[in-house]
């Protein structure tokens, strides 16, 4: 491994941290597909995650299908996808935000974005960490330091 990336933490964005990114630029999910861009963190998506995404900009957003298209693409230029290769049952209250689960720990992440009450109130699943953008903006600015 080489020992440049060996500090890079490996993150996986919730769908709706992935919305956020896209529709509203000043806010934390923007700040942190910036540094996804620069290379300072690596996320990482499934193709339910994906799947759940476009349906989400194509449902809830009045944005032409090229453009939803263009965000995606974006996206998936900086995302490694990764297949599911867990299936736990540990969002009791939501289940399908088990997905975002089963994709951080399928991708060997360091930690969950979300912005979803039912992932932060578990804060944590085996050694992920679940954060909100905000705290996660704060532990990056922390680092190093």
């Amino acid at each position: 491994m080489n020992e440049g990336k060996k500090d890079v933490l490996k993150v996986v964005l919730d769908t709706n941290i992935l919305v956020s990114s896209i529709f509203w630029e000043h806010g934390n999910p923007h700040k942190i597909l910036e540094k996804v861009v620069r290379g300072e963190i690596k996320i990482f998506l499934s193709k339910e995650i994906f799947d759940e995404l476009y349906e989400v900009l194509v449902r809830d957003f009045n944005e032409p299908l090229d453009i939803v298209r263009q965000h995606v693409g974006f996206i998936l230029t900086y995302a490694e996808q990764v297949e599911l290769s867990y299936d736990v049952d540990a969002v009791k209250e939501d289940p399908d935000d088990n997905v975002i689960i089963n994709c951080a720990l399928s991708a060997g992440a360091d930690y969950i974005v979300s912005g979803d009450r039912h992932l932060l109130n578990l804060k944590s699943y085996n050694s992920l960490k679940i954060v909100s953008a905000r705290e996660f903006l704060d532990i990056l600015e922390g680092r190093g330091k």
